[in-house]
């Protein structure tokens, strides 16, 4: 990607001599230079929620027979409506 940076003269010089005396472009100084000063990325590896099912792969979700309502009324512990 292009853009434009206004960089000291002076800072400029030397990083243009430290380009030449190493053999490198002024991009590959200016991007080391960054990747020094520059966290790290955090890392590309999504994170995969451990397995915590209970029961028996496979089997029949007991819940399944429960409308919503009926559902909400057990964690809450409302009495059922009638």
């Amino acid at each position: 990607m292009k853009t434009t940076i206004d960089i000291h003269d002076e800072l400029l010089t030397r990083a243009r001599q430290y380009a030449r005396n190493t053999g490198r472009s002024l991009r590959a100084v200016v991007e080391e230079g960054l990747r020094q000063v520059l966290p790290a990325p955090l890392s590309s590896s999504r994170y995969r929620l451990p397995d915590l099912s209970e029961g028996q792969t496979g089997a029949a979700d007991p819940l399944a027979g429960y409308s919503w309502q009926e559902l909400r009324g057990m964690i809450y512990g409302e009495p059922e409506e009638q």
